[in-house]
């Protein structure tokens, strides 16, 4: 395992889809109170934090292609697209609001990291290969460095989580627990 050289000036922790509708699913709770230690970390030392949301204006901005497993479309509370309170996202963290799975495609989330100098991102949230997957994999063709925070993601099964865990991340960046990442960049590893 190559050990992790950060440098939270030139670091974000980008957050997906820790919002009320999402974070309430079954170990939702856990993944939130792991992604506030990053929070509180990044807040620590001063890095660049990005809370991503899924949303759609209208339901006419969303994908809709044909598909073997079609996403049904259902009426959603007001505030499903809200962040959870846990998060504590404030004025000074960067929100943004995409419309598909990736986190890139579509937003101006590469424009606001590069013009901060930002070359690598920390990663956690829902859907580990869904939002979070699609926005690793944007990252790595847009030559992000990344660190994949995997006990602070979650998906639909344990299977998935770990195929995307085991055979994608390692790949594209490199792996942590929370534990793992805290001792590290503390310089207790």
């Amino acid at each position: 395992m190559n050990s992790l050289d950060i440098d939270f000036q030139k670091t974000a922790l980008v957050i997906i889809d820790l919002q009320k509708g999402i974070a309430k699913l079954p170990n939702g709770q856990e993944i939130v109170e792991k992604a506030a230690r990053l929070v509180k970390l990044f807040r620590e030392k001063a890095g660049f934090i990005s809370f991503v949301r899924v949303d759609f204006h209208d339901g006419q901005d969303r994908l809709n292609p044909k598909t073997d497993q079609p996403v049904n479309a259902v009426q959603r509370p007001t505030d499903w697209a809200e962040f959870v309170p846990e998060l504590g996202v404030g004025d000074e963290d960067y929100i943004v609001t995409k419309r598909q799975w990736g986190a890139f495609f579509g937003t101006d989330l590469d424009l606001q990291l590069r013009r901060r100098g930002i070359d690598t991102i920390v990663l956690c949230g829902i859907a580990t290969n869904i939002g979070v997957e699609s926005t690793a994999r944007e990252a790595f063709q847009l030559g992000y460095d990344q660190v994949f925070i995997t006990d602070a993601m979650m998906t639909n099964s344990q299977e998935e989580h770990e195929a995307t865990c085991k055979y994608i991340f390692p790949r594209i960046g490199k792996v942590r627990s929370v534990q793992q990442f805290l001792s590290e960049v503390n310089g207790l590893a």
